[in-house]
């Protein structure tokens, strides 16, 4: 028998460079250099972050409909590998 994945609820790790950006009036605008259609925005940090979970999904869902594939360096290619994460972490 065939198994069939629905990719919408298929677990995967993406690593991906970030940029938050600050902005005058409050927030943040989130971009990729590496995935220039990903674009997002929060009022904190952390919503931010969140956003872009919804704005990769959309992407990624526009790369299936066109055809195209997702920049290599995206993908964790070995399971269970290592995760080299960046992040900013504020102590008071």
């Amino acid at each position: 028998m065939e198994r069939i994945v629905d990719r919408k609820y298929e677990r995967t790790l993406y690593k991906l460079p970030l940029i938050l950006e600050p902005q005058p009036e409050g927030g943040y605008t989130v971009t990729c250099p590496v995935l220039p259609e990903l674009i997002t925005e929060g009022d904190t940090v952390e919503e931010a972050l969140e956003n872009v979970k919804d704005a990769l999904r959309a992407v990624i869902e526009a790369y299936e409909d066109l055809g195209r594939p997702l920049p290599k360096v995206l993908q964790i290619e070995e399971e269970g590998a290592p995760i080299w994460v960046e992040t900013i972490l504020e102590i008071v």
